[in-house]
């Protein structure tokens, strides 16, 4: 049902989260991330309260494992979640329940991991790892390039519906926010369209915020 990665960029420190599933919106609900902090997938019979329990205790000290472990202490049933988190230091650690669903596994490399469900075979998450490793480029471009990898090495048992690609930065908001909420044709090909068009603007939308008067040119009608 899901295939995802999640990832630090050891050379600017962002953090980002990319992710897949036959279901619709899966980036709404299962992709987590905060700035200087790490980043968390929740998937399979999804809890999204998970992300920011885990993140919460990233935030206080915790590496990766330590992190999602205390997390499912409360977590009413964790035999059927499947996290994957990634921390400050690039440690990373994965907990599969034991219901989840159809072909399941993860991998994890250097500064990330990968897990998912209901998947086409047991190598799909090692492939993204490797695609990941292998990439070059910013942070999106890696991650892109990672889920492309993993829908070549086979992807999910069915048809992939919707995708995301969250990415943080330094500020407390998203460095970039893409999703397909729903594509009958290939939602990773759309996340991947919409980068190529975000990815030479985001800079400017950081320094929008932060200060207007030194911000580019909007590029809009009217705007001189």
């Amino acid at each position: 049902m899901t295939f995802s990665i999640v990832a630090r960029c050891a050379e600017t420190g962002q953090f980002g989260v990319a992710i897949a599933s036959s279901s619709p919106a899966v980036a709404a609900r299962c992709a987590f991330a905060r700035a200087g902090v790490g980043a968390v997938a929740s998937q399979n019979v999804t809890n999204p309260a998970l992300g920011p329990a885990v993140l919460d205790r990233l935030a206080e000290g915790a590496d990766a494992e330590t992190a999602v472990t205390q997390a499912l202490t409360g977590e009413d049933f964790p035999d059927y979640r499947q996290i994957l988190a990634v921390d400050a230091q690039g440690n990373s650690f994965i907990h599969s329940g034991a219901n989840a669903l159809g072909v399941w596994t993860a991998a994890s490399g250097t500064d990330c991991a990968s897990g998912g469900n209901l998947l086409a075979n047991d190598g799909v998450p090692a492939a993204i790892v490797a695609g990941f490793e292998s990439a070059k480029g910013a942070l999106g471009d890696r991650l892109i390039a990672a889920m492309r990898a993993g829908l070549a090495a086979g992807g999910e048992a069915g048809p992939v519906h919707s995708a995301g690609l969250l990415i943080v930065d330094k500020q407390a908001w998203p460095y970039a926010e893409l999703r397909c909420d729903w594509s009958e044709s290939c939602p990773i090909a759309d996340i991947a369209a919409a980068w190529e068009v975000y990815k030479p603007q985001a800079d400017d939308y950081v320094t929008r915020a932060m200060n207007p008067a030194a911000a580019p040119s909007y590029g809009v009608p009217g705007d001189e």
